[in-house]
């Protein structure tokens, strides 16, 4: 499911590092997060629906690399992250 335009950039706007930054790892963890809890809700209503989860098995292995890139580079950001987005690590 795609994100609307006001949604992404709010996403955009929360994590960014300044103001032109789009492409940062925090704002792209932050994007993938946001699609990966949209596409839970599609699944409680089209459970059978295995083209999207292959969609999103892809989302949480790319969200997991930059995840693990940004523990690697930056520890104090990553943890910021991870607190912020709630996530399980």
């Amino acid at each position: 499911m795609p994100l609307s335009t006001e949604k992404k950039s709010g996403v955009v706007a929360q994590f960014r590092r300044d103001a032109k930054d789009t492409g940062s790892p925090e704002v792209q963890i932050a994007l993938l997060s946001e699609r990966i809890s949209g596409l839970g809700q599609h699944f409680s209503a089209h459970a059978s629906d295995h083209s999207s989860r292959r969609g999103l098995v892809k989302m949480v292995n790319q969200r997991r690399k930059l995840l693990d890139y940004l523990k690697a580079s930056q520890p104090q950001k990553y943890q910021e992250v991870v607190e912020r987005l709630g996530l399980r690590r």
